[in-house]
């Protein structure tokens, strides 16, 4: 079980070891996911807040050492991901979490973390509200980032019937994948099958629901 006293360690751990823009961004991120939390999983909240702490902990780490814990821990790269260095740190947080910090090696919480960027067909709810929060958080400047975050919000998702606000969860997830879809399109960069997959199996569920 997941404690306060738990989270204030950790917190203050990554402090010392992240940029001061990366651990605001970390600490913005785990006030979303709980806030998000609270409206989809309330009794999930404490394993959410230690995924949004530890999911970004390699990502200030440069490529080349990217690929060093890669082949530390056994992680396939394939040439796609050569030209997709943005998605490594998800990958390598999670494979260092059951080694470094012991005390949050859940399967779930590993999950949430290795799938916080990409995304993937199945996804749990869990793993959809780090992921969300990771966009959304307050410390987000970015054109997408600010239109994402008033998309979920301006409806008042605290005031739908759960289904609706499932409903809402997912509609925007999808848009969500479309901006960064569309955003590495324009970049020319390689897209993770993940991601594709996990847009197709939202469309689906949302098209289906539709007929």
């Amino acid at each position: 079980m997941i404690t306060e006293e738990m989270l204030r360690e950790l917190r203050e751990s990554l402090s010392e070891k992240m940029s001061e823009k990366r651990y605001r961004h970390t600490v913005e991120v785990e006030r979303m996911v709980a806030r998000l939390g609270a409206l989809y999983a309330p009794d999930k909240i404490p394993m959410l807040r230690g995924a949004a702490l530890l999911h970004d902990i390699t990502k200030e780490y440069k490529k080349d050492y990217q690929l060093m814990l890669c082949a530390r821990y056994a992680l396939t790269v394939t040439k796609e991901d050569l030209f997709a260095p943005k998605t490594f740190h998800a990958r390598t947080a999670a494979a260092m979490i059951p080694e470094d910090y012991p005390a949050f090696a859940d399967e779930e919480l590993i999950s949430c973390v290795r799938y916080h960027t990409t995304g993937r067909r199945g996804m749990t709810l869990c793993e959809q509200l780090v992921y969300l929060a990771d966009y959304i958080d307050l410390s987000r400047t970015f054109e997408d980032c600010v239109r994402l975050r008033n998309f979920f919000f301006e409806p008042h998702p605290e005031e739908m019937e759960e289904k609706a606000r499932l409903a809402h969860l997912r509609d925007t997830l999808i848009l969500s994948f479309d901006m960064t879809m569309k955003g590495l399109l324009e970049e020319g960069t390689p897209i993770s099958p993940d991601s594709f997959e996990a847009r197709n199996e939202l469309i689906t569920q949302k098209l289906s629901e539709e007929i």
